[in-house]
């Protein structure tokens, strides 16, 4: 080898050790956002290669050194991180076109926290009752609780404790509520008032906010269950329409806890409400007080001697103490008061009737009944069939008439159906209508001078013109005769 060619292979050795020992680019990882990341974040992990130039590459990422996702064409890698992430750690490297690699980055370990936990309360305890008020409040697990549990010091930008906004679902399609009539929310707790069985269903809850962590975590879904309040049923003893003077029984039967429990399908044994309950009695919507004429006897109010003003609306229900706190109201059942029949009573022969008459006092009822029995009274003592009185259905008959059947009579019917009475009849005094035969009465004196007195006047007055008449025809009859006396002298 000539002495010329020995300074050019040392230059082109030169160049070859330059470009063996040229330095790759480092690439860095970049996890955004800032950790510790919450679970459901989405993590986005950017390969930022240093000194890359306008040179295009492609991209791979490790997992703990093993390569996962290669030849990438973004510098960006983004997936939606979960606690199982916790710990993971990620590196990169970049390839040019030429084939030439950067390093590998040094490795980031990710932390990925749970969100805060919610946790859904139902108020009271299900199943609840229609008609009850339900709370639904979701509590979210406090931040020093969060911050231990993850294993993480404090940081002061994560603290939710003042500023969550809350989310309510229900159903299995995970439907969002809104506030209506049947739903109100104050902040923490959903209220639903008068619940039905529209409202029954699964629940969840969970909470939003505008700094991370943005979400908490979906409550468990808790079922709500809607069961009917125990029936009431109102019964009236004697069947309307009932008769004045009757008494009324009102009847509030309240179903048995055993009936309830098959009836919705329940077998627990909390509610047996056998023996607690207290009646409420209600007429035309205004609830009764106990009085002379209402009495009440735990399930049964007593009206006593019914009145037209007794008609009306009647329905019940009970109170207790305990869950569930009121049965359903009973269905209103009208009552209906009608008169008794009435009765008359009349007397034969007419007035006046004398000593050893026979009388009879006729008792009738407006009835189309005609199973009547007749009870038969005078001077409010009731008559019972003697030698003196004798008894034909709805006749009184008294044979031989004297004073002492003299007095006051009354008569009303009686029946083993209802209506069982009927109406006390008319008064017919009998005091002054029985007379001695053989003495004509003061009253039947005045009674027949009264009746004759027309008679007797015009009688006179004729008998007066009839003797005028003869007067005035004798008088003339004599002067007549005197005038021709002195005419013949």
């Amino acid at each position: 080898m000539g002495s010329g060619a020995l300074p050019l292979i040392l230059l082109l050795m030169s160049f070859i050790h330059a470009g063996l020992t040229q330095v790759r680019p480092k690439p860095v990882v970049k996890v955004t956002p800032d950790q510790p990341v919450f679970s459901g974040e989405t993590v986005t992990l950017t390969c930022d290669i240093q000194r890359a130039g306008n040179t295009q590459w492609t991209y791979s990422w490790f997992k703990h050194g093993y390569i996962f996702y290669p030849y990438a064409s973004a510098a960006e890698y983004s997936f939606t991180a979960s606690v199982s992430d916790s710990g993971g750690e990620y590196s990169c490297r970049g390839e040019r076109s030429d084939s030439q690699r950067s390093d590998i980055s040094a490795a980031v370990t990710l932390t990925v926290s749970d969100s805060p936990r919610s946790t859904l309360i139902v108020i009271p305890d299900s199943p609840v009752f229609t008609g009850e008020t339900v709370y639904l409040k979701c509590v979210f697990e406090s931040y020093s609780d969060w911050k231990q549990r993850n294993g993480l010091t404090y940081y002061l930008r994560y603290d939710w404790t003042p500023d969550w906004r809350y989310e309510w679902y229900k159903g299995t399609d995970s439907v969002m509520l809104q506030l209506s009539d049947g739903y109100t929310v104050n902040r923490d707790t959903l209220t639903i008032r008068g619940a039905t069985e529209s409202d029954q269903d699964l629940y969840w809850c969970r909470g939003q906010r505008d700094e991370r962590p943005q979400s908490s975590q979906i409550s468990s879904a808790v079922s709500l269950s809607v069961m009917d309040l125990p029936r009431s049923t109102l019964t009236v003893t004697p069947d309307s329409p009932v008769f004045t003077g009757e008494t009324v029984n009102l009847k509030c039967v309240i179903e048995t806890h055993s009936n309830w429990r098959r009836r919705n399908y329940q077998n627990d044994g909390t509610y047996d409400w056998t023996p607690e309950w207290r009646y409420e009695w209600y007429k035309d919507s205004v609830m009764l007080q106990s009085s002379d004429r209402y009495t009440v006897n735990r399930d049964t109010l007593t009206i006593r001697g019914a009145t037209e003003s007794d008609q009306g609306q009647y329905w019940c229900r009970g109170q207790r103490d305990e869950r569930p706190s009121s049965s359903q109201s009973s269905s209103a059942v009208s009552l209906s008061v009608k008169d008794l029949p009435r009765s008359a009573l009349t007397v034969t022969p007419d007035s006046p009737v004398f000593t050893g008459e026979t009388l009879n006092l006729k008792c009738v009822i407006e009835s189309n009944h005609s199973d009547w029995r007749y009870e038969w009274y005078k001077d409010s003592v009731m008559l019972q069939s003697s030698d003196g009185y004798t008894v034909n259905r709805d006749t009184l008959t008294i044979r031989g008439a004297t004073e002492s059947d003299q007095g006051q009579y009354w008569c009303r019917g009686q029946r083993d159906e209802r209506p069982q009475s009927s109406q006390d009849s008319n008064r017919i005094n009998l005091a002054d209508n029985v007379s001695s035969s053989g003495q004509i009465s003061v009253f039947s004196i005045l009674s027949f001078l009264l009746a004759a007195c027309p008679y007797l006047l015009s009688t006179v007055v004729l008998l007066f013109k009839y003797y005028r008449a003869r007067v005035t025809s004798t008088e003339d009859h004599s002067q007549y005769s005197v005038t021709e006396e002195q005419t013949s002298t």
